[in-house]
């Protein structure tokens, strides 16, 4: 599926903006923050389009959140389960010690957990810290 088909399938208008941020996602295959955007895209793009076409992304369900060790928002596109603004991104995302990516890791769930009476869940996350397959080679 090409960036144009991707956007339509979101029922998002095609940019250039758009496709260069979507380009990004695609070809990085790992979660990218806001400056990892910026500087894959260059000089060239506005900060503030940069930060509404992540947010309208997040809105519409292309895009999750990812919180990284210290705090700081990164992002990654969302597998067919998170599809159309439905986000069930219960998974555990990895960031690899050495090359600093962060990952998500759909197939391993985060285990379930129960809260006290009077507390209710809205988002979970479970962030791992080790190395990552490529770089243990």
């Amino acid at each position: 599926m090409t960036t144009a088909q991707m956007l339509k399938s979101f029922d998002l208008r095609h940019t250039s903006s758009r496709e260069e941020v979507l380009d990004l996602f695609l070809k990085a295959g790992h979660a990218l923050s806001h400056g990892d955007i910026e500087q894959g895209l260059g000089p060239d793009h506005d900060r503030v389009t940069i930060y509404r076409t992540l947010r309208t992304f997040l809105d519409k369900g292309l895009l999750h959140k990812v919180l990284d060790d210290e705090g700081n928002p990164k992002y990654a596109l969302c597998r067919e389960t998170c599809a159309h603004g439905h986000h069930h991104h219960e998974h555990v995302h990895f960031k690899c010690q050495a090359c600093g990516q962060t990952t998500c890791l759909d197939q391993v769930l985060i285990p379930q957990v129960s809260l006290p009476t009077g507390y209710e869940s809205k988002e979970m996350n479970l962030l791992i810290q080790g190395v990552c397959s490529d770089c243990t080679r």
